[in-house]
Formats: C-alpha cells, structure tokens, sequence
C-alpha cells in the first residue's frame, strides 16, 4: 500500500457559479479529488448537478453557520445563518443542511466539514462528530483516519493578503512534507472572475486554480510517493497517521470571534 495518499479538497462548491466552474476546471485538469458542498447557496443545485456526472469525484458537506472577517481589529459578521453558540440553533441548523445535501445529491456525504472551521468549536464539534461516527465518514481536523494542511491558502488567518501561499512551490513544500497515512489538503478554486461572490477570497482563487492544474504536479506526486484518491475511496481499511497535529494555518478561524 502506498505510504503517502493524498486527498485534494475543494471547499466551497455551490456557493457560486464561479466557484463551482473553477472547481469542475481542478477536477477534470488538475488534482482535485473532492469538494465540499454548501447546501444553502443558490448554486448548489447546479453543483448537484455537476456531481451527479462526475462520481469520480467525492462530495462532502461544508456546514455553514456564517462567514466572518478581521476589520479594524475585531471579527465582524458577513453573515450568521445562526447564532454559532446555541446548542438548539445549530442542532436543527446541522439536520436541516444534512436533508438538503441527501435531497440534492440522492445520498450521504463522503466527509464533513465547516465553513472557516467552525466546528473546531462546540456546539457544533460534537455535533459534526456524532454524525460522522453515525454515516462512517472523516471530519475535517479531528478524526484520527485523515490528516488535515489547509496552508494551501493565499491569506493570512486575519485576511491579509500571503500571495506566497498558493505558489506552485509552496504547493511542492506542503508535498514533500506530508506524513504517512491520509492527508487532505484544503484549496479554494474559483473561475478567472468570479462577479457572482460576496467574499474577501476571490482574486485568490483563480490563482489556486491555476497551481492545481498545473501540468508538471502528477509527475511531482509520482517522484513522491503520493497517491491521490477521493474521500470515497477511504472506506474500509486506510492507513493511520501518527497523532495528528494542529490544524494547519488557512482559512480565517472558525467562528472567527471566538479564537
């Protein structure tokens, strides 16, 4: 069995026609392997869509309970679909996005996770956890199956811009520093103009886009040792890190005001 295998994680699909473009464009030329579908968003449908044609590729959930950004030195809301704190809120919140995603897509998800990480936080921790344990299947960052880097990442983890981060180089360093056993790896691809989203992460993701698709990368992973595979691909017998470490720098922090 290979020592090193590779799962490459596209967050994000369906919040946008852009970003579901650009993450179609990473799977069928690059090296994306799965995505993680955020159920409320009016391109989740098209998402579903796309999906339901390429079985190759994994679809987990992305639970989205609010996006938050660091404006002059404090988090402040973009949005909060519910309050991140109420235990009852993101109960009912987390079964309502579940039943979306099985009536969108027909079934389970392969793997769980949350925007901007808000499930390292309870309630919602424990609540993602007992659902993955329920439907057999990894949650982001605390199950021991699968090793999480979201370094892939062109900001910092208060927004500012860390172009250096989502290189083809830096992609290659987070490659050769890959443990043993499972590892996923975070991106945020997204077509060359995304005018269809409200985000501070948009010029970025053209840019990961393109570092996914880079031609040279299968030959890379090869001289490497690294396997890739969808998270589907994961059921059953799959080799098992060390103690895993630390969530790896990315994306801003979950439910931004509490770290």
């Amino acid at each position: 069995m290979t020592a090193r295998i590779l799962v490459v994680n596209a967050d994000d699909l369906g919040q946008s026609d852009g970003v579901n473009a650009g993450i179609a464009e990473a799977a069928a030329s690059g090296i994306v392997t799965s995505a993680s579908l955020m159920v409320r968003w009016p391109a989740a449908p098209a998402a579903a869509r796309w999906a339901d044609t390429h079985p190759e590729v994994s679809v987990g959930i992305h639970v989205d309970l609010g996006e938050w950004v660091y404006r002059d030195g404090q988090w402040q809301a973009l949005y909060e679909v519910v309050d991140a704190d109420d235990a009852v809120a993101v109960d009912d919140e987390l079964s309502r996005q579940l039943g979306h995603f099985v009536r969108l897509l027909g079934r389970v998800p392969t793997h769980l996770d949350s925007h901007q990480h808000a499930h390292l936080h309870e309630p919602l921790r424990s609540r993602l956890l007992a659902a993955g344990g329920r439907l057999g299947v990894p949650v982001r960052g605390v199950s021991d199956r699968v090793v999480y880097c979201g370094a892939f990442y062109g900001q910092s983890g208060r927004g500012e811009p860390y172009p250096e981060g989502i290189t083809f180089e830096a992609l290659l360093r987070l490659l050769d520093g890959l443990p043993d056993g499972v590892t996923e790896l975070g991106c945020h691809p997204g077509a060359d103009d995304i005018a269809d989203l409200d985000s501070p992460y948009r010029t970025e993701r053209a840019v990961e886009r393109g570092v996914l698709c880079d031609p040279r990368l299968p030959a890379e992973l090869a001289r490497r040792g690294i396997a890739l595979r969808p998270f589907a691909a994961l059921q059953g017998d799959t080799p098992r890190p060390p103690a895993p470490p630390a969530l790896a720098p990315g994306p801003v922090p979950a439910g931004a005001p509490k770290p």
